[in-house]
């Protein structure tokens, strides 16, 4: 395995915390909330870094007494970029990765390997997109470290269900940006795409948002990275079978016209897991807009409440 050597944090990172995981890769992550929280990780998805999780909704989650642990996935953000060659064009198209590709459960690893670091024992688990996938197969093949998952606008690599519609893989196929502001330009281009006019984004907050993950990245990307995140997701083919193990209470959310993960990834997630409960959200679509962060941490906390019921009961009768 081929890594590129990390950046060493310059000095208006100090949210940035870092570990450095078997194998040589290094994970930058923060934790917000309590000390003493309820632990629950969130996970990014495609091309995503930690700060696209919206500082209301982390706000919302350590206002209720959870610790909350973000990442930057392998190839995201400031942690280890691969220097694997990416799949080209064509084979994405055919969804044929190559050999040499990491995949799904490699990124999981990566997030066991930081609740081991943190020496978290079980953690409320809350993916979307891809990240919803690797939260699925940490949960299945861990499932002793997952209190809940959280599934948000995720599938299960069924290729006959979620898949982006043509013109989101259009706007995915554009040459990376080379500037700032066409970086900030192509994120809001996609987010009029993306996103919903029932739950419209606040365009300051995403150009400011846009602006400060072009600076924390140091720069432009050269593509490769988003490649082979997505050949982690081709090379993981389709996890139904694995979906299936998954023993911990779960959520699946989506939108009902969401155009980079059709609904039918949402609806196939919640038949595959046991007992898992599918929440539509109208209107939403494959973006965490203002309207809908109130909601989602509520449906989260109402999961991780309820399971902390029951197994606060169950042990009661134990003894």
């Amino acid at each position: 395995m081929s890594i590129e050597n990390s950046e060493p944090v310059p000095a208006d990172s100090a949210e940035d915390r870092f570990v450095d995981l078997p194998g040589g890769i290094r994970i930058c992550y923060r934790v917000d909330g309590p000390a003493d929280g309820i632990p629950l990780l969130l996970i990014a998805g495609l091309a995503l870094d930690l700060t696209s999780w919206p500082q209301r909704m982390v706000q919302g989650f350590t206002d209720r007494g959870f610790r909350v642990i973000r990442l930057d996935n392998r190839d995201a953000g400031r942690s280890t970029r691969m220097a694997a060659p990416p799949p080209g064009r064509l084979r994405q198209l055919l969804a044929r990765p190559r050999a040499d590709a990491y995949d799904l459960t490699d990124m999981a690893a990566d997030t066991h390997g930081l609740l081991d670091h943190l020496g978290i024992d079980r953690v409320h688990l809350v993916g979307m997109s891809m990240g919803g996938m690797i939260a699925q197969t940490l949960a299945a093949r861990h499932p002793d470290r997952a209190a809940t998952l959280t599934s948000i606008f995720s599938t299960t690599g069924d290729r006959r269900v979620g898949q982006p519609a043509p013109s989101t893989l259009i706007r995915m196929a554009r040459p990376a940006a080379r500037t700032a502001e066409e970086s900030v330009q192509r994120h809001l281009s996609l987010l009029a795409h993306i996103g919903s006019k029932a739950h419209p984004p606040d365009e300051h907050l995403e150009r400011t948002w846009a602006r400060a993950v072009w600076d924390r990245r140091g720069g432009p990307r050269s593509g490769a990275e988003v490649a082979r995140q997505i050949g982690a997701i081709q090379a993981s083919g389709d996890r139904t079978a694995q979906v299936r193990r998954i023993t911990a209470p779960t959520l699946v959310v989506h939108g009902d016209a969401d155009p980079m993960v059709h609904p039918s990834g949402g609806r196939a997630t919640a038949r595959a897991i046991p007992g898992a409960r599918h929440v539509l959200i109208p209107g939403m679509r494959h973006h965490l807009a203002p309207g809908v962060l109130d909601h989602l941490v509520d449906l989260t906390s109402g999961l991780a409440r309820k399971e902390r019921a029951t197994r606060a009961k169950r042990e009661s009768r134990k003894s």
